[in-house]
């Protein structure tokens, strides 16, 4: 039976990419460098300046929680391959190849490993990223299986990092393993591609025993469930309720709320560690906060997510109302369906209940969508989003995000 590893090295090698897949390619490519340079003013960026481009980017990308997830992995996966891919002068093949195997690393990792505490971004990340800078390089078989057993020291993160610049740094550190794995790999390092298989025993995942029988290696589309876009600028988690308590916002105001009980599956909001949030970046970490910023500022876009937002009175008043039901069930972040009920002055209680919100795999954004999106990352964005190409990408973060020699 060949390791894991070869399995996906072969798939990657041989992915002939249809239009559909390369229009989710293009979708990735833009939405990531928006909102790369979304953050170029982020203290990240300058935290990240003498790190190699990979990390760098990936770090700057990660940072304000809008790069897009794949659901059924729980990772993100734009903002890890495409640094990786325009690190290595790829393009978008290099990056279904990356994106593809990081999708079905990350799948066969499962909700266990997730909720026992990684960062599946960085631990499916780091292989991932092999492939996708060892495609670029045109790496055979044989040398991107030995790229992604290179790449597993590079594989872990962990969730306590959520809420502080660790979270998108590490994600940074991923990407420029996989980098650095692909560049050893083509200068003839040598490495078990039996790590990989290995490594994924150790980390708890799902079937790991018979990973080669069970796992579909193989197959179209490249990324299967595609890929869901943010449309707030915070974890994944936190995009249904916000969704579903700015449908009852035309029936009330903030001032009248009195009670807000939110109940969802508990994996739904597994990642939102922060019930009392002290800062802008824990506040992207915590439901109450959701509701609070969903109730005051309607669409909560950057502005929302800054220290003095959060500790905003109104904001911390409308969190200590929030009482959250997490029932049993569930191993995703849109499994079931979140079930708001707000409790206002008057007595009454509006309900709002969503499953899928908007930018998720079943509800794509709007062409119109994705453009108030790039506008949101900055003015000059769209103009500069224009034409843009994999190699002309390269280019702009080399001139927006330049790095710097180490001291």
């Amino acid at each position: 039976m060949p390791a894991i590893a070869e399995s996906l090295a072969e798939w990657a090698y041989g992915y002939e990419p249809d239009a559909e897949d390369l229009a989710l390619a293009r979708r990735s490519l833009l939405d990531t460098v928006a909102v790369t340079l979304a953050a170029r003013d982020h203290p990240v960026s300058a935290l990240a300046a003498e790190l190699p481009d990979a990390a760098r980017w990936a770090a700057v990308g990660h940072v304000l929680d809008f790069d897009d997830l794949h659901i059924d992995s729980t990772t993100h996966i734009s903002v890890v391959i495409v640094p990786a891919v325009l690190a290595a002068g790829g393009d978008a093949r290099a990056y279904l190849a990356g994106a593809g195997v990081m999708a079905r690393l990350g799948t066969l990792l499962g909700w266990s490993h997730y909720a026992a505490g990684w960062h599946a971004t960085c631990t499916a990340g780091a292989p991932a990223a092999a492939v996708a800078a060892g495609v670029a390089w045109g790496l055979t078989p044989e040398r991107l299986a030995t790229a992604m057993a290179l790449a597993v020291p590079g594989a872990s993160g962990v969730q306590a990092a959520f809420g502080t610049h660790s979270k998108s740094l590490q994600v940074g550190f991923a990407a420029e393993a996989g980098v650095r794995a692909a560049r050893l790999a083509r200068a003839g390092a040598t490495a078990d591609p039996r790590a990989v298989d290995a490594w994924l025993k150790l980390v708890g995942a799902q079937g790991a025993d018979d990973a080669g029988e069970g796992t579909p290696h193989s197959g179209r589309p490249a990324v299967p469930g595609g890929l869901a876009i943010k449309m707030f600028p915070c974890c994944y988690a936190m995009q249904r309720p916000i969704a579903a308590l700015r449908d009852l916002r035309a029936e009330c105001g903030p001032d009248d709320v009195t009670a807000v009980r939110v109940t969802t599956p508990g994996a739904t909001v597994h990642p939102l560690i922060h019930d009392g949030p002290d800062t802008g970046l824990e506040g992207k970490f915590s439901l109450p906060y959701a509701v609070a910023t969903a109730l005051l500022d309607g669409f909560p876009g950057f502005g929302a997510f800054t220290d003095d937002a959060v500790g905003r009175p109104e904001a911390r008043r409308l969190m200590a109302t929030v009482e959250t039901e997490r029932t049993e069930g569930g191993a995703g972040l849109l499994d079931g369906e979140v079930d708001l009920a707000v409790t206002l002055t008057d007595g009454r209680v509006l309900r709002s209940a969503l499953a899928h919100p908007p930018g998720s795999p079943r509800r794509p954004p709007t062409d119109g969508e994705l453009a108030e999106k790039f506008a949101a990352c900055g003015s000059d964005v769209p103009a500069l989003l224009k034409d843009t190409t994999w190699e002309s990408a390269r280019t702009l973060l080399l001139t927006e995000l330049p790095g710097k020699a180490p001291a």
